[in-house]
């Protein structure tokens, strides 16, 4: 087996090795150091279309500068639920462009999964996946951010697993982002309500006359009559005549009831 002077010896060239042992750090400052490692930045010139080297919370920042808000365009409308809502496609067709300008790079470095099971009204199985992701955001001079969105989805078929990652991402990109919607906000109009307007003699009789009305029906109008105390406002009747509007009622309902009978 070499010594450790022996080897020495080699590296430096010779085929023997030094008698003594104290020309040792001679012969290990004769051996070369090795090369360096080559930068790969070093002879880059950014081009025409390439970004500018910047940190990644500054690049991240012009990102969202570009992008302003993400109107809620899109329609949900199914069983009977309606309401308006911004898409994982239609936010990934917004943000991609813009993050490629910037150099902006989003990759999902860490996806921990859980699954079970629901049940539908109609009986149908359908699988539940949850799924959290740590997001890397790498800037154009390869520095970084570590960011985590959760993302939850169901589907009857194989595809619960993607849906809860397009869910994780859309929700990256819109509350990272700070992504406004620009809408109106629902509250914005308000609405005084006011006491309904009073109906009118005429059309309390115009409705006892009409053939569709109910005994039942004209009952209610003798209870609504009385509260707003016009059960002694006259009318002109079906034959011309004047007629209180509790009379007419009254006549009206025994006539109907009698008809039934």
């Amino acid at each position: 087996m070499s010594t450790l002077t022996e080897r020495a010896a080699a590296a430096a060239g010779r085929t023997t090795a030094p008698a003594d042992e104290a020309e040792l750090p001679a012969v290990l400052d004769s051996i070369p150091d090795p090369a360096p490692m080559p930068d790969p930045m070093a002879d880059y010139e950014p081009g025409e279309d390439d970004p500018e080297m910047v940190p990644v919370h500054i690049a991240w920042l012009r990102v969202r500068r570009d992008i302003r808000a993400i109107a809620k365009g899109e329609l949900y409308n199914q069983s009977g639920t309606r309401f308006n809502f911004r898409g994982v496609d239609t936010v990934v067709n917004v943000f991609g462009p813009v993050t490629l300008k910037h150099g902006v790079n989003v990759l999902s470095s860490e996806v921990d999964a859980e699954y079970g099971e629901k049940t539908t009204k109609s009986g149908s199985k359908m699988r539940e996946c949850t799924t959290l992701i740590r997001w890397t955001i790498m800037g154009p001079m390869g520095d970084t951010l570590t960011l985590q969105t959760r993302g939850e989805a169901l589907d009857t078929a194989d595809k619960s697993t993607t849906k809860s990652q397009s869910v994780a991402l859309r929700t990256l990109l819109l509350s990272f982002g700070l992504t406004p919607t620009h809408d109106t906000d629902p509250d914005a109009d308000r609405i005084e309500r006011g006491e309904a307007p009073a109906r009118s003699a005429t059309s309390y009789r115009d409705e006892i006359l009409d053939r569709g009305t109910t005994v039942s029906r004209i009952r209610q109008i003798g209870g609504e009559l009385s509260q707003l105390k016009m059960l002694g406002s006259k009318v002109v009747n079906e034959v011309g005549d004047e007629e209180t509007l509790d009379s007419l009622g009254r006549r009206i309902a025994v006539e109907r009831a009698g008809g039934a009978a």
